[in-house]
């Protein structure tokens, strides 16, 4: 029995994970809606047996309590560099970035109300992951209708199966979602972020139809229908963030070299005109600069003396690093061809200017090749394609 399971009642002995089921089900829908029984039904505990959770100590191996799984408000890290925690002995401690989670109950849901599910729709799932996703999709529409993919082969086979054992048989197919999709469908519905729409995606989209991403390291998720007028949409005021896609085993190196970037000296030292920020929590901020500049990565240190450093690093050579105590105005270093947190303050001004995150309810215009028009008033940016 998992540890923390509910004892109360014949009905709860036989099967505890129902009481945490139906307690999700308060928490992220309600008695009357559709949603509901779906949820209250399906064994998350069966599609997520285990877990990495991350400490100070690195990645530790979790199979409980039943609780976390049916949290409503948390995902679970499922797979690290290319280690699946199914897989996974007591004491292991993989090295690198999550690669697949469980998503977050509550937000799974969000998606789907963004999308505009109805029945006799054909739905792409894109991200299996865990598979829990795709198993409310079969069991609240019919599962024939319901196509899932994943880049990885495991994981699309074991939620197969998972998937089976309720009697659920939606498609899942092994597939890389950046290129050619198995199909049309009215509904495309992505657990995985992109850095602009696939075009394949639009390749797929039936006219009428519609889709909800996320976009790369920007919090935005962006609807999009396809309508006589074209591709239109706007950014929803749902914050989410989801991991990227990616066409291998493991996303290649691109974290922020704290160690080096945390001796070098700058070829400009200044002032900067704000505090420090951990951008990448901070999500309408960090929506702003991955607009101003797409591919920005972020590091972020708080020491025991209340001194904390942020360093933002590009791919095309760009650094900076800014450390201050508290709400001080921080020593900021600067290197390579653009001033990032130069940049980054502009973008504070505009932000405050404004008074409101400009990006939130902008309207969107997607082009052939992916890249998405924003607009919101006199404010404007491009999400250029890959």
């Amino acid at each position: 029995m998992w540890a923390g399971a509910s004892r109360a009642g014949p009905e709860l002995m036989a099967e505890p994970w129902r009481a945490h089921a139906r307690t999700l089900a308060d928490e992220i829908s309600h008695p009357g809606s559709r949603w509901y029984p779906v949820v209250a039904d399906i064994p998350r505990h069966e599609f997520v047996p285990a877990w990495w959770v991350r400490t100070e100590n690195g990645w530790d191996l979790r199979r409980g309590p039943i609780a976390d799984v049916y949290a409503a408000h948390r995902s679970l890290v499922t797979r690290v560099g290319k280690n699946h925690a199914d897989h996974a002995a007591e004491g292991d401690r993989p090295m690198g970035m999550p690669t697949s989670s469980a998503t977050m109950p509550a937000l799974a849901l969000r998606m789907y109300q963004h999308a505009q599910l109805a029945e006799g729709l054909n739905i792409l799932d894109v991200g299996t992951g865990s598979g829990y996703g795709a198993a409310l999709l079969a069991r609240r529409y019919d599962d024939q209708r319901i196509t899932t993919i994943d880049v990885d082969p495991y994981l699309v086979a074991a939620a197969a199966d998972r998937l089976a054992a309720l009697d659920l048989h939606p498609t899942a197919l092994t597939v890389d979602a950046t290129g050619p999709l198995p199909g049309q469908y009215d509904r495309i519905v992505s657990m995985v972020s992109v850095p602009s729409i696939p075009t394949s995606w639009l390749d797929a989209l039936r006219p009428g139809g519609r889709l909800v991403a996320t976009i790369t390291g920007t919090y935005m998720v962006i609807t999009v229908t396809s309508t006589p007028r074209g591709r239109v949409g706007m950014v929803e005021f749902t914050p989410a963030a989801f991991m990227r896609t990616r066409t291998g085993d493991d996303y290649p190196p691109n974290a922020v070299d704290s160690d080096r970037l945390d001796e070098a000296d700058g070829e400009e030292v200044t002032t900067g005109r704000y505090p420090v920020v951990d951008v990448a929590e901070a999500w309408e901020l960090s929506a702003m600069i991955a607009l101003a500049v797409p591919g920005v990565r972020h590091g972020y240190r708080r020491e025991a003396d209340g001194r904390h450093t942020a360093i933002m690093a590009h791919p095309d050579g760009s650094w900076a690093r800014a450390t201050a105590v508290g709400a001080d105005l921080p020593t900021v270093h600067q290197g390579g061809p653009r001033r990032l947190w130069d940049i980054l303050d502009d973008v504070r001004d505009d932000w405050l200017r404004l008074g409101y995150a400009p990006h939130l309810g902008a309207n969107a215009r997607i082009a052939d090749d992916g890249s998405i028009r924003l607009s919101h008033g006199a404010w404007t940016a491009t999400v250029r394609a890959e």
